[in-house]
Formats: C-alpha cells, sequence, structure tokens
C-alpha cells in the first residue's frame, strides 16, 4: 500500500536530485532520498528526509527503496558526456536503468513517476523546438541516444506496467545548491571564471536555474498529463562567449577575456589534441570533435508554452540564473 505523503527520489547526490529533495521538505512531503553509494551523503546529512541505498543497474534496491511510495521522481542516472567506453558507462546504464527502474516501480506498487529526461531527447530542426517536434534524430552522442531511447523505453513500459508516467525535459541546469563533482553545466561556469575558454566554439547553452527546474518537476507530478513530455528550459539559448562577456560585464575585478574567433578547423586540431590527452589521462576533455560537430553553431530554443500553461512553469530568464550560479561559485571557492 502507497502513503499519498510518501515520495522516492533517485540520484538525490546530483545537482538536480539534492534540490528537488529540499523543495519537497519544504513542501511537507515525506522524502526518501536514495543514493548509489550510502558512504557518501554529504548534500543530504542535514535534511530532514531518509536516505537510502539504490543504483540503478541494481533493480532489487530500487524494489526495497520504493516500497510504500506514492511518487517516484526519477532523476538518477549517468550524466556525462565523455567515457572511454561511452556505449557501455552511459548509453547501457541508462537505458538498463530504465528498465529496472521502472519494473521495481511496478512491483512495489508506485502509482506516479516523474521521469527525467532532457533537452537532449527533442528534435531541434525545427525552431523553436516544442515536445510535439518528436526527438532528436542526431545519433552520434552516447548520452543523447541514452536519453532519447531512455524516455521512449519508459513511456512504452508505463503503459505496459500501467503506471501513470509524466516525463520533464531540463536544460543546462544552474544554481541552487551544489556538490563537488559539479555537473557537465556548472562545469562550464567553472572554466569561465578560471580563464580556461580561449576561443570561441559557437556553443550554446540553454541555463536554467536547477530550483527552477525541482519546482518544474514538482508542478508536473501535481498537474502533469501522464504520457505527455514537457520542457524545464528558458526559451532562448545564450552562447559561451556572450555568457563570458555577461560574466566580465558583472565581475570587472576578474579581468575575463573575450575568447577570440578561430576557423572552425583550428577548433577541430585543437579538440582532436584534447582526446588523445583524455585517452591516455582517462579526464573527460574540455572538447571533443564530436562537440563541435554537433553543438558548435546549434540553437537550443524552446517553446515552452505548453509547460508554462499546463504546469505553472515559470523560469527565471537565463541572464538572471547565471548571475546568480556565478555569485554562487564566486561564494563558494572550494567549488572554484
Amino acid at each position: 500500500m502507497t502513503n499519498k505523503n510518501l515520495v522516492l527520489v533517485s540520484g538525490a547526490n546530483g545537482h538536480l536530485g539534492n534540490n528537488l529533495v529540499r523543495l519537497l521538505i519544504k513542501k511537507g512531503f515525506r522524502v526518501r532520498a536514495s543514493v548509489r553509494n550510502i558512504q557518501n551523503p554529504d548534500g543530504l546529512k542535514d535534511l530532514d528526509c531518509e536516505v537510502v541505498q539504490a543504483d540503478i543497474t541494481d533493480k532489487s534496491s530500487f524494489v526495497k527503496a520504493l516500497q510504500g511510495v506514492d511518487t517516484f521522481y526519477a532523476v538518477g542516472a549517468a550524466f556525462k558526456l565523455w567515457a572511454k567506453n561511452p556505449k557501455k558507462e552511459i548509453y547501457d546504464v541508462n537505458m538498463q536503468g530504465t528498465r529496472n527502474t521502472m519494473e521495481a516501480a511496478a512491483e512495489a506498487g508506485v502509482k506516479r513517476i516523474i521521469y527525467v529526461s532532457s533537452i537532449a531527447a527533442l528534435d531541434y530542426t525545427h525552431l523553436p523546438t516544442k515536445e510535439s517536434n518528436g526527438y532528436n534524430p542526431d545519433r552520434r552522442d552516447m548520452y543523447y541516444n541514452s536519453k532519447n531511447d531512455g524516455e521512449r523505453l519508459a513511456f512504452r513500459l508505463a503503459k505496459e506496467l500501467g503506471i501513470e508516467l509524466v516525463s520533464v525535459m531540463p536544460g543546462a541546469m544552474i544554481g541552487g545548491e551544489a556538490l563537488l563533482p559539479l555537473n557537465v553545466s556548472y562545469g562550464v561556469l567553472r572554466l569561465i571564471l578560471n580563464k580556461k575558454i580561449p576561443m570561441d566554439t559557437k556553443i550554446t547553452l540553454n541555463w536554467v536555474d536547477v530550483k527552477d527546474v525541482a519546482e518544474g518537476c514538482y508542478l508536473a507530478a501535481q498537474k502533469g498529463r501522464p504520457g505527455e513530455r514537457y520542457i524545464l528550459a528558458n526559451e532562448k539559448c545564450i552562447t559561451i562567449t556572450d555568457t563570458t562577456i555577461l560574466a566580465q560585464k558583472l565581475y570587472p575585478g576578474l579581468k575575463l577575456k573575450i575568447p577570440g574567433t578561430v576557423p572552425k578547423f583550428i577548433l577541430y586540431a585543437i579538440a582532436g589534441l584534447m582526446e588523445f590527452s583524455a585517452k591516455i589521462s582517462g579526464k573527460p576533455p574540455v572538447l571533443t570533435t564530436k562537440d563541435i560537430a554537433m553543438f558548435s553553431g546549434l540553437q537550443q530554443n524552446f517553446d515552452i508554452s505548453k509547460s508554462r500553461e499546463e504546469l505553472g512553469f515559470n523560469p527565471k530568464n537565463a541572464e538572471v540564473a547565471v548571475k546568480e550560479a556565478l555569485d554562487y561559485l564566486i561564494k563558494h571557492k572550494e567549488l572554484l
């Protein structure tokens, strides 16, 4: 039997998961927070929630974690854009994780799942991008593939298993509480502040405050229609270079330099060297040739009217989100 007031948030040590746990506690829910490594619940130690161990690669751990839960916020996933073996470390983990958690939820009697997908699972060929455009036809990135295929699998399993499932698709989340290691989006801001972006890559990001995304997840649980997808992002994207210009205006004392423009073939050459170095060191490269091919010049602009009208989603604009996130990084020097 489920308890209307008991919710589970997976990936509770992650950026979105942690901020969502905090929000749901404030809203008066009994929150169960699952983490992969129970020895490392750093972001949860002062919060009024039950912390349990569960790993998306271990279905039985989720059957246990989901006992008595009414609503499951499925946040936990492998969130990285680079790996030595991307199919095995990213795609297979996320696909198997979706199947495991969905089947575990059905076995535990969960009524409703808020499935955290990504704007990666959207088709950008017509702008502004909207949910009804369908799925991303670009198959060059294993993380993107895992989000496209994982969401489709989740909807199919929800139908077969008789669970209400609502998908939410966040943009590049920054702001709110953050822990090390920082997520990919926050990592870009850190690179900007540390003057590690010397050239204009023409890569754009759709910045959105993680607290707004957490609110969007909660609203999706309250108002979202089962079988529907909702974009949780801002209307406009901003290039990394324009983000640097904004940071330069906000913090003139940091003496940030605006990245210089270079021909694309030079970008490819630099990215190739970084990839070669990453294969030796095992550390993710700052830039890859795939990043240039897929994202340089890609406009990530969205029609978010569905989320606004059906959920009441109302994010702060990208410039405000960036300012607050930069303030947070500078204040918490250990994150830099």
